[in-house]
């Protein structure tokens, strides 16, 4: 029998660069929830680029938060469709960027989960704010350059780790919480599936490389993503009540100069004194993965 693809809730007609990660997180995103779903989405790349008003490329209901409280906004809606007596019907999901989701947004997220909101949050993570010029955030990778980290004389770029916002939720008690990447749709589709239907604050962090941030060709962006994951430096898997239960195995592990090689943010490793020894210290953290994830 045929496969047939769920649909897809986002129109043509949006003003996203040519192989947008947001876009793709966006159509993956809904893909798995389905249509009774109401979706709020902060400040940012996806905003501007799917609602220029007054037209908007969302066949869902459609909400836009302030930057920094897509969560906050989320437990509301969820509230009152509980007060409605309509929430078992309806699908409450915030998606929103790594800025708006580890940084600025982090409070109300926090609040969200802690209060026990039943909704589900995906952050579509392309590392940098990249709305207004790819500037750092905390999920920005180590040595990666930016705007405001610049490789230079004096440095390799970013000199922090990034923040491991999974293990932050599933420290706030969130029955589930998954990796996924834009590279492999289908596990991003059924995670998303998953998420929706289960009872609580649920979240999902998913890898979306920037073809203008990051400096790759347009037609690369999936191919990156799943370098990422090949590589190891992006573990797919799921935690449910705080425990590791599913695992993306990873057999021939591809070294990481794979995946740093095809980006401009970081091409100094490749040129620069020093740049072997910053690629072995992006090994180990893919290393570690492999270890701590049982990727092997």
């Amino acid at each position: 029998m045929k496969r047939t693809a769920p649909k897809s809730y986002i129109t043509s007609g949006h003003s996203a660069c040519p192989g947008c990660c947001d876009i793709f997180a966006a159509k993956f995103t809904l893909m798995g929830a389905g249509p009774n779903t109401i979706i709020v989405n902060p400040t940012g790349c996806l905003e501007v680029t799917t609602t220029p008003y007054p037209l908007t490329s969302w066949q869902v209901p459609w909400i836009h938060s302030l930057f920094e409280n897509a969560a906050a906004v989320a437990s509301g809606i969820e509230a009152g469709l509980k007060a409605l007596g309509k929430k078992k019907d309806i699908k409450v999901i915030a998606i929103a960027g790594d800025g708006a989701t580890m940084d600025i947004g982090f409070g109300a997220i926090s609040g969200a989960f802690e209060r026990g909101h039943d909704f589900t949050y995906i952050c579509m993570d392309n590392e940098a704010y990249m709305n207004t010029g790819a500037q750092r955030s905390s999920g920005t990778p180590y040595d990666a350059s930016t705007p405001t980290t610049p490789a230079g004389k004096a440095s390799f770029g970013n000199p922090f780790p990034k923040k491991n916002m999974p293990a932050i939720m599933a420290a706030h008690g969130s029955p589930y919480v998954a990796t996924t990447s834009i590279g492999y749709p289908r596990d991003m589709m059924r995670k998303v599936k998953k998420a929706t239907e289960i009872v609580g604050p649920t979240y999902i962090h998913a890898h979306a490389p920037c073809t203008t941030g990051w400096g790759f060709d347009t037609s690369k962006t999936l191919e990156i993503a799943k370098l990422a994951v090949e590589t190891c430096l992006w573990p797919l898997y799921e935690m449910e009540n705080g425990e590791i239960t599913q695992v993306r195995k990873i057999k021939d592990p591809r070294p990481v100069e794979e995946y740093l090689k095809t980006q401009k943010r970081f091409k100094h490793l490749f040129v620069m004194e020093g740049g072997e020894e910053e690629i072995r210290k992006i090994q180990a953290i893919a290393d570690w993965n492999i270890k701590h994830f049982g990727l092997q």
